[in-house]
């Protein structure tokens, strides 16, 4: 028969105290009557029992230690064996647990590099029994070596706490945090009035109301037990409360205080001027700006008011620095007014996640986003997960900062916007505790902030997809068998092109990591990428296989123009720029070649439609190169009237175009005049000559070629060191080499060239000869210099 579960809240502050004062009280009265009974009676004088640790601090928990320091004047002089031995004895049988040491008095004023825990404990002690003169000279000694060696006392201390708190990843948002050692926990909450006991500091934050509410917890989690167990586990929440998640929510709120007061006491110990990381932050100041002074690595504001968006924590993100105590001040209930350009700022930092930190520290970010007070301190309990749903997010977020894995480290840099998987993992768990579906919850959420932010569709597309698809990965990687075909096929049609996988593979990638420390095993990480593996390799065949037919609810002359394009050409083309590549379609009737080009967010788009015919791509690629501007990324698509679909994407690093607005014209002209036949692209290019590449290439380049992966064409895939003018000679290659191109995908991603052709001879599959040989090719082209 079951029975209801009887809540044991946590004592109040007064009860705390009392409940901690008389089980010191009366622990000390039985040592007391130990020590009289055995070391007094064999050694009257020059010994003294001293409480020091809890005891000292008369904070002695139902089971904690009772720790002991039986202190002698010099190390000739010590007390029997035989007494030490009963006197502890007679604690135990009396259900104690003395932990005890014996040390001289010069031992005790000496620093122990290898047992610092034992000049700590002598922070908090009190003279109990035995001789008080000698204690008197401890105290007296003690005080003076302090005052000369605080300062490496308090480095050592220090060390000591950030060595512990790493154990625990350095965050205060465990599901199941120990009371004691955690981050935010009582350890600390010592740590930081030791330090600030050795080095007093005005800003440092009050303690008691944090004391009390963990002493108190860690009261009711040793009554609980029957013995010294301090892990707030989920049975606990239960037992302490009938409102777990509040009683979690009042604990974080407490360990963020005592966080904060412990580190800013490690920083105060650690980075005195003149040691190197000292003389390192004073060369940071040099960051300051009109708005922002820096101060041993602290950010602080010039004015009273921050300025206005997330410039502040951008700047955070952008140096790795941290806010200044007085900045955490002046920030109380900041609520920053934020557009859609702020956060792609932010995000698109190489590590923005301390500036998230800071907005995070300081309410920021729940003020900037109110729908990430719905995840904040939020515990969903399960035992795979080790972190607060936040905590779980900013980790996840950190985790793409220092991605180890070369592979994954090298498809990361190849993503074209990485803010965009980041915002996606700012949503992507923001509908947990809903009571719903998470994922589906988290997309209407992302969707109302990005209209609120106002973001362009094409950035809501892409969040929308990583946030309502983001366990699609992790699904197949677990319940999916990877050898059946069927899996691929289906996980490519769900994610549609290349660039989503690669995105949704990393946002995977953060999301297992971050789920606790041991998540991503090596075994998780060859199945993530054997999934990505497979997905790529579907979908790029399906670039020249999944075609357009009979396409239904368009017109008939948009049917046309979409009859034979592949799958693809829909799933990276809105409806609105269909219309305007059919617009150009309508201009082949009295011209052989349409061109447009675009000015977007600082790059170029050049869109051609012409009939196909041999070398068409080779010669555009060269033609646009012979202007100095760089190609980053192409899509040419063939229908089944032979009309090419070509976007050349490309910057203009010179700022040639931009500067002089009537070339172009002049490069649509040239481009047009290449198609016609009436320029030549390699005479274009011939009074450019190409930079040299460096004596090592940074990325050798491989070609691929493969027959099985189309029964229609030859698949050729490309990594290469990027170039200006390589796309033109690899195309070039392929044309001299008898080959029409019938689907090209072209990417350049820090500074790589990512090239995907599907080409035939004559209609046909390359033979085996004609592989070998073009590759050879390819791969000269690849390497050749000018």
């Amino acid at each position: 028969m079951a029975t209801d579960l009887v809540i044991l809240p946590p004592p109040p502050p007064e009860a705390v105290h009392r409940n901690l004062a008389a089980r010191s009280g009366e622990v000390e009265t039985r040592v007391l009557e130990a020590f009289a009974a055995t070391l007094r009676v064999k050694m009257p004088g020059g010994l003294a029992l001293a409480a020091v640790g809890g005891f000292g601090r008369r904070e002695l928990f139902p089971y904690s230690d009772v720790d002991l320091l039986l202190l002698t004047a010099s190390d000739s002089a010590m007390p029997p064996k035989g007494a030490i031995s009963a006197f502890l004895q007679m604690l135990w049988d009396g259900g104690f647990r003395p932990s005890h040491s014996v040390h001289s008095l010069d031992d005790c004023v000496k620093e122990h590099s290898d047992n610092v825990e034992f000049t700590i404990s002598l922070m908090d002690r009190r003279f109990l029994a035995g001789d008080q003169a000698l204690y008197g000279s401890l105290d007296e000694r003690l005080k003076s070596f302090l005052a000369k060696r605080g300062a490496a006392i308090a480095q050592q201390i220090a060390a000591l706490a950030v060595g512990r708190r790493a154990k625990f990843q350095g965050t205060i948002y465990h599901l199941e945090p120990n009371i004691k050692d955690t981050p935010g926990g009582l350890r600390d909450l010592h740590t930081a009035r030791w330090l600030q006991a050795i080095e007093p500091r005005e800003s440092a934050p009050a303690l008691n109301a944090a004391l009390d509410f963990l002493a108190g917890i860690r009261i009711r989690l040793h009554e609980l037990a029957g013995r010294d167990q301090n892990v707030l586990s989920f049975d606990s929440q239960d037992a302490l409360s009938d409102q777990p998640a509040s009683l979690m929510r009042e604990y974080y709120r407490h360990a963020r205080v005592v966080d904060r007061a412990v580190r800013e006491g490690i920083e105060a110990a650690t980075e005195k001027p003149g040691t190197l990381i000292g003389r390192f932050h004073e060369w940071r100041s040099r960051l300051s700006t009109n708005e922002f002074t820096v101060s041993r690595d602290r950010v602080l504001l010039r004015s009273h008011q921050p300025p206005a968006g997330l410039g502040l924590f951008e700047f955070v993100g952008r140096h790795q620095l941290r806010l200044a105590p007085d900045t955490l001040e002046r920030l109380t209930g900041f609520k920053p007014q934020t557009t859609w350009a702020d956060w792609k700022r932010l995000l698109g930092l190489p590590k923005p996640a301390a500036g998230l930190r800071a907005m995070q520290e300081t309410g920021a970010l729940a003020a900037a986003l109110p729908e990430w007070r719905n995840i904040e301190c939020l515990v969903v309990r399960d035992f795979y997960h080790r972190y607060t749903v936040d905590e779980h997010t900013l980790v996840a977020i950190a985790s793409l900062e220092s991605v180890t894995d070369g592979r994954f480290a090298e498809l990361f840099a190849e993503i074209e916007d990485p803010a965009l998987i980041r915002f996606a993992l700012l949503m992507h768990d923001i509908g947990k505790g809903s009571g719903r579906d998470h994922c589906q919850v988290a997309l209407e959420v992302a969707r109302d902030v990005m209209t609120r932010l106002g973001a362009p569709d094409a950035d809501r597309s892409v969040v929308e997809f990583l946030v309502e698809r983001h366990l699609e990965m992790s699904s197949v990687m677990t319940s999916r068998d990877l050898h059946d075909g069927s899996t691929a096929l289906a996980l490519a049609e769900r994610i549609g092109t290349i660039e989503r996988l690669k995105l949704l593979t990393m946002i995977t990638y953060a999301d297992i990591s971050a789920v606790n420390p041991q998540a991503m095993t090596p075994w998780r990480l060859e199945q993530l990428w054997r999934v990505y593996l497979l997905a790529h390799q579907e979908l790029t065949k399906e670039l020249e296989t999944a075609r357009i037919h009979s396409p239904e609810g368009v017109s008939p002359e948009r049917a046309r123009f979409l009859e034979g394009l592949p799958m693809r050409y829909l799933r990276i083309h809105s409806s609105a720029e269909i219309e305007g590549h059919l617009a150009l379609a309508r201009q082949l009737e009295s011209r052989p070649v349409a061109v447009e080009i675009e000015h977007q967010r600082g790059i170029y788009k050049l869109t051609l439609l012409s009939h196909d015919r041999p070398a068409l791509f080779a010669s555009v690629a060269g033609a646009i190169s012979s202007f100095g501007l760089n190609i980053l990324k192409v899509e040419a698509f063939t229908n089944a009237a032979g009309i090419v679909v070509d976007t050349f994407t490309f910057a203009d690093p010179h700022r040639t175009l931009e500067l002089n607005p009537t070339e172009v014209e002049r490069l649509r002209g040239v481009v047009r005049r290449v198609l016609e036949g009436k320029q030549e692209a390699e005479k274009l290019l011939r009074g450019r000559p190409k930079p040299l590449l460096p004596s090592k290439a940074r990325l050798k380049p491989r070609v691929a070629v493969k027959n099985d992966v189309s029964e229609h064409a030859t698949l050729i895939e490309i990594v290469a060191e990027d170039r200006p003018g390589l796309l033109y000679d690899l195309a070039r290659a392929i044309s001299t080499a008898g080959c029409n191109i019938e689907v090209v995908l072209i990417d350049t991603e820090a500074h790589k060239a990512l090239d995907v052709f599907y080409v035939t001879q004559q209609g046909q599959k390359l033979a085996e000869a004609a592989q070998e040989g073009l590759r050879e090719s390819l791969l000269a082209a690849c390497s050749a210099t000018h």
